[in-house]
């Protein structure tokens, strides 16, 4: 399916897909995923995490992108119609939260990915391991010293949103998730073949049903 992008709008459905999973995957998913589902009951943990995915896609996603493709705008104005419809105002300031709040989540992790693309630079030319592991994060988590990669990725992220979303967003999209999941598939290989692999899958894997309780 293809569509006009000139309206600001994707050219693709693929394109939207991977821009939708790009910005739902997040370090909870990376990082926190496997150390809850071995802190909550391993296997058993999936069951209701997979009934919450399930109902939030459903109810949720289908409810947001409706209400997205019926008003044409974002948060602020969408809600601002739902409320103008019942003679009511203030639609504009209530849907203003949804955006402080993804501000403040993307002020985070424009920090962190500029930690990342400090790491993928000190990887490349081997500064990651000439020291102390934990002196090399303290100095570029401590006293500003990651502000020049913090400025780098702003910039970066400046720059695709000026070229709109059939563009910037779209395109990048379209580059970066298929190497995020090649990357992660490499991963997952080498992880495989570690010693105690087999124990490790066990820990995360093995249903725990009292936790269910």
């Amino acid at each position: 399916m293809h569509k006009s992008g000139s309206d600001g709008k994707f050219t693709s459905s693929i394109g939207f897909v991977l821009a939708a999973v790009g910005s739902a995957v997040g370090m909870a998913n990376i990082w926190l995923f496997p150390y809850r589902v071995g802190q909550y009951g391993g296997g058993a943990f999936l069951i209701p995490y997979f009934l919450f995915v399930a109902l939030f896609s459903y109810v949720g996603l289908s409810g947001e992108f409706a209400l997205g493709r019926l008003t044409g705008t974002g948060a602020m104005g969408s809600l601002d119609y739902v409320l103008r419809q019942r003679g009511r105002r203030g639609g504009r300031v209530l849907g203003a939260i949804p955006l402080l709040g993804v501000l403040g989540i993307a002020i985070g992790y424009s920090v962190v990915v500029g930690w990342v693309l400090n790491y993928a630079v000190g990887s490349l030319t081997g500064a990651v391991l000439a020291g102390d592991p934990d002196g090399y994060f303290s100095a570029l988590a401590v006293s500003f010293g990651s502000v020049p990669w913090h400025l780098l990725v702003i910039a970066a992220t400046v720059l695709i949103l000026i070229l709109g979303v059939a563009g910037g967003i779209e395109k990048i999209s379209k580059f970066m998730m298929p190497v995020f999941y090649v990357l992660f598939l490499i991963i997952a290989v080498r992880v495989a073949f570690l010693p105690g692999a087999v124990e490790g899958y066990r820990y995360l894997l093995e249903p725990d049903w009292s936790y269910l309780l």
